[in-house]
């Protein structure tokens, strides 16, 4: 090869260098924008005006029990099944932080006076790669206002808290899941209305991180094996607490 090849190579390899560079850092860029964006109340706009329609079409049960939360809920698609013959509503939506939660209580709670809520969410709050900048602290705060809002509202509702699950696509953040776990758990623990479910020791008693089979391709949301866990867990609290009321 010449020496004018040799340069003209070069040349190409740096272009390409940079070109590469900057494409990875408008990737990068963007869905850092996506993260923020997701970030504000606004972005579920849709999914909540959807539960309107969903409301309209196929009038809930009276005094239903709610499940909310971010979106291990929101996929649990056999949760009527899994929860029959409680009286439950779905209403996750997306990837939801508990601010989000918080701030659409009167859509996707107060507004059907639930006989009891069971709510999932604070690990996307925790996410490292959302750089929401938030703490245990925090999470553990926002729970206190969900609380609040729901007791102020619908005094004689149970309120249930599901642990922030291990997943193993987000095993990086466990310890500051695991915090708020304890954070949470305290809180519960000084209200009679409220119980603290703790779905994470068992996703754990096989090994750390939890076994593959407990979760979809994603490694973070539950597989049908883990939403069968879930369910074994969460419904017979539930039954003791709340027995389905005669027809």
């Amino acid at each position: 090869m010449g020496h004018d090849q040799a340069a003209h190579m070069t040349r190409r390899v740096k272009v390409w260098g940079v070109v590469g560079g900057l494409i990875l850092i408008g990737m990068v860029g963007g869905r850092l924008v996506l993260f923020k964006w997701m970030s504000e109340p606004a972005y579920f706009a849709g999914d909540i005006a959807a539960f309107a329609v969903a409301d309209r079409d196929h009038p809930p049960p009276e005094r239903p029990i709610i499940f909310v939360g971010s979106s291990s809920v929101r996929l649990w698609s056999t949760l009527q099944a899994d929860m029959a013959p409680l009286p439950v509503l779905n209403r996750g939506f997306g990837g939801a932080q508990l601010s989000q939660v918080v701030y659409y209580v009167d859509q996707t709670v107060i507004h059907y006076r639930p006989r009891a809520v069971v709510l999932y969410a604070g690990d996307n709050d925790l996410d490292g790669r959302l750089r929401t900048g938030k703490t245990p602290e925090d999470v553990a705060r926002e729970f206190r206002m969900f609380v609040t809002r729901v007791e102020t509202a619908v005094p004689d509702a149970r309120i249930y808290y599901l642990s922030m699950k291990p997943s193993r696509e987000r095993w990086i953040d466990w310890p500051q899941e695991q915090r708020g776990n304890t954070l949470i758990a305290k809180i519960c623990a000084s209200d009679p209305r409220l119980t603290y479910i703790d779905v994470a020791t068992p996703m754990l008693a096989a090994g750390t991180p939890p076994p593959t089979e407990l979760f979809m391709p994603d490694g973070m949301h539950p597989s049908p094996k883990g939403y069968a866990l879930w369910t074994g867990i969460i419904k017979p609290r539930i039954l003791a607490d709340l027995p389905p009321r005669s027809q």
